[in-house]
């Protein structure tokens, strides 16, 4: 099976276009060579890919026949995905915890709200 198709029935990818494209981008390796989206994929092979800034690392079980549901996902692949790549994801949304720069433009009506309540706190 090609890996794009592979990456789209084990649900890694919305669509086939996306797998598609991430392939062609270089985002995909397997056996540590990047592919392209023609690449057959065979049991034992280990495809690395990098998805929201998570480098996730698989390994082929099996090639299933057609899109599969979530719940049969590992059946086809086992995930040996190091735990800190999730937990440097974590330490990202931390650190865009705040949505807008200071001093930037008029403040939203969220912010406006939220002086509000401040100052009635104090009151």
């Amino acid at each position: 099976m090609r890996v794009d198709k592979y990456l789209w029935c084990i649900r890694y990818y919305k669509t086939r276009t996306i797998a598609t494209t991430a392939c062609k981008k270089g985002h995909v390796k397997v056996n540590g060579d990047v592919v392209k989206p023609s690449r057959e994929v065979y049991p034992q092979d280990i495809i690395e890919l990098r998805k929201d800034q998570i480098n996730y690392k698989l390994k082929v079980n099996d090639i299933p026949d057609s899109r599969i549901g979530a719940k049969l996902v590992d059946i086809y692949r086992t995930d040996t995905t190091p735990k800190d790549q999730f937990e440097a994801q974590e330490l990202l949304k931390y650190s865009k915890d705040y949505y807008r720069k200071k001093g930037v433009g008029r403040p939203t009506k969220k912010d406006r709200r939220d002086i509000d309540d401040f100052t009635n706190e104090n009151e």
